[in-house]
Parts: C-alpha cells; structure tokens; sequence
C-alpha cells in the first residue's frame, strides 16, 4: 500500500547549532597548516599576507594561486579571509601595489588590512568593493582616531594593544566603525607603528615588514635585564568583557608561530565566548615568554608585565603539540544544513542540500518495493544526519517518503556524500571584485630649493640666543605659555602629544580652546586622530614624522585632511624626498637623537612604579650604549638613539625644511648645535646620518 510521510512542523526533528557568538574569533595563518588548524579549530575569519607589502614578510605567507585556493577553502567552511597589505610603500612600489589589488580582486578576499593611507587610496580608487580594515600599524589608540578612521573610510579599525577594557568601551560607544581588538599574542614594547629601533639599528623597518626584534635582546635598565621584552598578552579570560563593550572582532596574533598555537588560542577562545574560564595550560606551554600578561587591559602598568622566551618554555611546548594536533585532525563540522528528501514510487529520489543562500539537489537510484519493512523518518534520519568529516551540520531535515518503498542505506549514504560535496563546491567559488582604472605613477617633482631651518624643543629651558631666527618653532603643548605666545607669534607651532588616550581626550580639546583664545593658531599632529581633532578647532595644521609619510599618494592624502606642510618620516631616503609630487611643504629632520620608540609601560619603572622619577632615565644595550628615555607627564616614555642623526655638513636639497629635534641637549648645545648647522660645521664625536642615505629594504 502506497503513503506519503511527511513530519509535521510540531514533530521534526530538528538538529541545530546555536551560534552564541555575537563576535568574530580572527584568527593569525602565515601559511597553509596554521590556515588549516586555525579553520578546523572554529576560527570564524583568518588573515594572511602575500609575498609583499605585508608585516610579516619572513612568514611562509600566500602566492596569487595559494591565495585563492586559501580563498576556496576557507569560504566553503564559513571562514572569511583578511589580507594584510600593511605596510609603508614608497612611489617606486605604487604600480606593484596597483598589481597587488588587482590580485587581491580576483581572488576573492574579504577585506584588506591597511597601514599606509596611500594603499587606502588606491583601493577606494580602483577596487572601492573592497572593504578597508585600518592595521594597529595606524596607532589608532582614541575615539578621535576610530572617527578619523570611519571617514577616511575604513570599515574596521584594529586599535592599539595598549588600552584598557574601559578605554576600550568608549571607542566602542563612540563610533559606528566594527572595532577589533588583539585577545591573545606577542605585545611589542613600543605602540605599534611607531617603532624605528631595528630600522634605524639594521635598516630592517618593522613598518615595512621586516623587523629584526632587537628589543628581545638583553637591553638593561639597572641590574633589571631583558628591559624591551613584555610577556605575551592573553585577555582571552576578558572576553566576555569585551563582547559587552561592543568589540566586533578578537584577534590573535601570531603568523610567525605553528599551526598547534593557532589551533590552541582559537580553542581558547571559543571556550571564552561559550561563558567559560578558559583553559590556558596547553596555550601557555605552546608559546610564552615566562608566561602571559593581562597588564594593559586591567590598567595593570607595572614590572610583571615583562619577560622573555627561556629554554624552560621551549621545552613545555614539545609536551603538548601532539595532543592540541590530534584536535583539528578531522573537520570541524559547523555549517547548518537543511535537507529535504523525497522517495516516491516511479520517481529517482532526491536530495535537496541548502545552508539558506546556496542550494544543491541530487538524484539517486530508482527505489524498489519494501519486501518486509519500508523507508521511514528514523531511518532517513540516522543516514543523512551522518556529516562528520565534512564541514556541516544537519540542522532541519524534511522527509517526503513512500512507506511501501525500500532504499538500501549505502545508496542513500551516496547521496548525502554526493550532495555535502556540491555544496561544498557551490561555497567554495570565487567571486572577484572588480577593478576599475589604470594606475597613474605619480609626476616627479625634483625640487631643488634649499631648506630653512626649524627648531623643536624638548622644554623652554632650552631656548637659546638666537632662536628667533628660525622659521617655525616647535614646542610641546604643556610648555607652551603665553609668554612664549606672545614671544614668538605665529612662528610657534604647538606641539600635540604624540599618544592621546581616551580619557584624556576631552581634557586636550579644552585646553586647545585656551591656547587657542591665547592666540595659538598651529598645532603639529602626528596621528589621524590628533589631525582630526586640529582641523576640526580650525587650527593651522603641521605633520609630524610619526604620520609615517612616504610617498606622493600618502603626502597629497594629508594635504586633503589639512595639513599645510609635514616632516616625513625619517625612514625615507633622500632620493626619495626630493621627486616626492604634492603642493604642500615638506621637511625632515636634520638633526637629534631620534625617537626610536614610544611606551605606555616604562621600561625603566622601578618596582615601586614611577616613584620620584625625574622624566630622565636609560638603558644600555650589551655593548655599553646608553639609550635616553623621557617621559611626558606620565602618560608615555620615549627611547631616543643614543647618537645623534647630524646633516650640517651635508648639502640637502629638494626639502622646504630642516627640523633640529632637540630633545636631551641643554641651552648651550642647542645653541652650539644652531650654530653649526648655520655654518655647515662637521660635528664632532658620534653621529649617525640615519636611512637618508641608505635603503630602506
């Protein structure tokens, strides 16, 4: 006797997987086994650089044909995949990043990581489908900045390691840019993009992908060693602090390290965001140096927050690697299906496969009469349920079924494999994006004026006869009085803090009120936030080298924001300076002992904290350099080199001007200095010429 089955909505059987997670877990693949373990553990996205322009050029990293197979495999698993294209460009290498999107389009990327505001602008030029995540390598560290970012057109900012779970929640409150945050990894000493010490040292820039890591070395600060070297950050056990900040994205760093680390943190953080203490052991032992620190996002600044890779914790790792391996051996079955089958008499069954936007059907074998018992919903069940070893999940299951019709099992097994495998495929095609435009090489400008000299101050006890006779003057904010206002007039250029964190945000716009009303008409700014923040008051507005200004693109972008003139970064070379195409003015700095990094963690604090530190402090490295560190005001620190850059004897051209940067010197040798750079004196002693007459790899 011949019957229709079908469940009722009220009977069904329903398998589904609840998706608790209002948050993606981002997670490091600096190849294709760290891509595999990181998918298989449930990492919700991954990101990965290529051959170029990415800040991790030592990692395996992707091909254009690695890259879409990568693509494939993680978009048939539900895994978005985020480039990095993150680093600083210089004219000669805007056609090959012109190159790099047209590879990126093609393979069907999600989205780009962006340090350099030039690649931003070539993307929304040539590609604008594709969505612009802005790097921490931006330090972008306020709510100023992530609004900078939001217009500059960024749909995602990655903020600085360095702010607090309460800093973190006003960003968030603040903006309606996805804001994504480091949960688990290395910290680098300095905020990220601010860092020239192996730039400067060995002429491998960590803006450009290819830091050497001197801060690992044993640098001391007293009988303190390893004084650059922070344990890694793990705020896993805070995610669900996060989650209710309104964080979008929790991101782990390490595209350096082993598929088995990847796999752990990424198990680590599901565990998190399920409402769990997450279980750090087997991550600790994979990777850590003296184990983690949660010092930055408690508000914990103090000594525990460092330490270094010991022998001890090399050896913890080879007790676990094979146990996290055997985790993501298998396929991590997460995709929600819905089937729908039909056996029907004198019709071939067939299997309806959907996971709500793609849907496949297969057809099987004609069904026989049931000799004894026929097809039922239990049975149809058991089989199509069977999903392991792929990436889905049953989740709804519809059965139309002729109860006087026999199916053997292997058969229907076939079909479920057969339909899972299309699927899969559907999932895993490309869809490019599409590039418009031919790129244009920015104009050579050879310019061979020659530069005025501006001076920048540390403090006013360094002013000196004479220093009126330079073109501008810079002086930091909490310096400035309106002596000084009235002394120098609109020479004075005030000087913004280089690190502005949430909380003190509110506190520098009033205080620019004043200055303004007090006839302050320039402010240098050195970060998008701090650019935003100036034009917005109707300042005058300068760059600072920290802006990180290498190439025309770059230069014409900041001129669009407001600037009317910048110091470039001093990690270009001179060559490079002077074709530079833009109206605005631009200079350099000529003399100092540069600022090679910039903390939020001392790392000449004494055990007591600041204590009675004067703002003066150092380190020395293991050949005896003594390296100076002052401090502003408590807020940060910045390491200078322990030689000064000095250019008075040489002949530079093609610059509007020549900043003297004035930082540990006293009245008398900044006058002395002034003196010689008037006079084109060699100096004597030490000195360094920096990367101006290097190149910069």
């Amino acid at each position: 006797m011949k019957y229709a089955f079908r469940k009722s909505k009220s009977s069904m059987i329903y398998f589904k997987r609840v998706i608790a997670m209002s948050v993606e877990i981002l997670a490091p693949a600096g190849g294709w086994e760290q891509l595999i373990a990181a998918v298989r553990s449930g990492a919700d996205a991954v990101y990965l650089g290529t051959k170029a322009f990415n800040a991790r050029r030592n990692a395996e990293n992707f091909s254009g044909e690695s890259l879409t197979e990568a693509v494939k495999y993680c978009h048939g698993r539900g895994v978005n995949v985020y480039v990095t294209v993150n680093t600083l460009v210089k004219d000669s290498e805007l056609a090959l990043v012109y190159d790099e999107i047209e590879m990126l389009a093609v393979s069907g990327v999600d989205a780009v990581i962006v340090q350099d505001l030039a690649v931003a602008e070539l993307f929304r030029r040539h590609c604008p489908p594709m969505p612009l995540h802005a790097s921490t390598q931006l330090t972008i560290h306020n709510l100023e900045g992530a609004l900078a970012a939001e217009e500059l057109g960024f749909s995602r900012v990655v903020l600085a390691r360095e702010l607090s779970i309460e800093e973190i929640k006003k960003i968030c409150a603040g903006t309606k840019i996805e804001i994504e945050i480091f949960v688990h990894g290395a910290l680098c000493m300095c905020v990220s993009g601010q860092c020239y010490f192996s730039s400067i040292l060995g002429e491998r820039s960590g803006n450009r992908g290819l830091c050497a890591q001197p801060c690992r070395l044993d640098f001391k600060s007293g009988e303190r060693g390893y004084a650059l070297s922070l344990k890694d950050m793990s705020h896993i056990n805070h995610i669900g602090a996060l989650m209710y900040a309104g964080v979008s994205s929790l991101k782990i760093e390490g595209r350096m390290k082993r598929p088995e680390y990847a796999a752990a943190a990424v198990m680590a953080c599901r565990e998190a965001i399920a409402g769990k203490t997450a279980d750090l052991t087997n991550l600790q032992a994979v990777f850590s140096r003296s184990g983690f620190t949660q010092g930055y996002i408690t508000g914990k600044r103090d000594l525990t927050m460092f330490g270094h890779r010991t022998k001890d914790d090399v050896k913890a790792a080879g007790a676990v690697l094979g146990e996290i391996a055997s985790a993501y051996r298998n396929e991590l079955s997460r995709v929600p299906v819905d089937m729908k089958l039909n056996i029907k008499e004198d019709e071939n069954p067939s299997l309806e496969v959907s996971d709500g936007d793609h849907t496949v059907i297969v057809f099987g074998d004609m069904p026989e009469p049931a000799k004894t018992k026929g097809v039922d919903y239990e049975f149809v069940l058991k089989s199509l349920s069977k999903t392991g070893g792929t990436p889905f999940t049953l989740r709804t299951l519809t059965a139309d079924l002729d109860g006087a019709l026999m199916f053997p099992p292997a058969k229907l097994n076939a079909m479920r494999k057969q339909g899972l495998e299309d699927l899969l495929e559907v999932r895993s095609r490309i869809i490019p994006k599409e590039v418009s435009g031919q790129f244009v090489q920015p104009p050579v400008k050879k310019q061979k004026q020659i530069p005025k000299f501006r001076v920048r101050l540390e403090n006013q006890n360094q002013l000196f006869e004479g220093i009126g006779q330079a073109d501008k003057i810079y002086i930091p904010i909490d310096e400035i009085n309106p002596s000084l206002i009235d002394k120098f007039g609109d020479k004075l250029i005030c000087e913004l803090p280089r690190l502005v964190f949430p909380m003190k945000e509110e506190r520098l716009a009033k205080r620019l009120e004043e200055l303004k009303k007090q006839g302050v008409k320039n402010l240098c700014a050195g970060n998008i936030g701090t650019v935003r923040l100036a034009k917005q008051m109707g300042f005058t507005l300068h760059g600072g080298f920290d802006l990180n200004i290498l190439n025309s693109i770059a230069l014409k972008k900041y001129e669009s924001l407001g600037l009317a003139d910048t110091i470039l970064s001093y990690e270009i070379n001179l060559g490079d300076v002077a074709v530079l195409d833009g109206e605005i003015k631009r200079g350099i700095i000529g003399y100092g002992h540069l600022p090679l990094m910039i903390f939020r963690n001392c790392p000449a604090k004494e055990k007591n904290g600041c204590g009675k530190c004067t703002g003066q402090k150092e380190i020395s490295d293991r050949t005896g350099a003594r390296f100076k560190i002052l401090c502003a005001n408590r807020e940060y620190s910045t390491l200078h080199n322990h030689i000064p850059l000095y250019l008075a004897d040489k002949k530079v051209q093609g610059i509007d001007f020549m900043t003297l940067y004035f930082t540990v010197e006293d009245r008398r040798e900044c006058k002395k200095i002034w003196e010689k750079y008037l006079s084109g004196a060699p100096c004597q002693g030490k000195f360094t010429r920096g990367l101006y007459y290097r190149k910069l790899i």
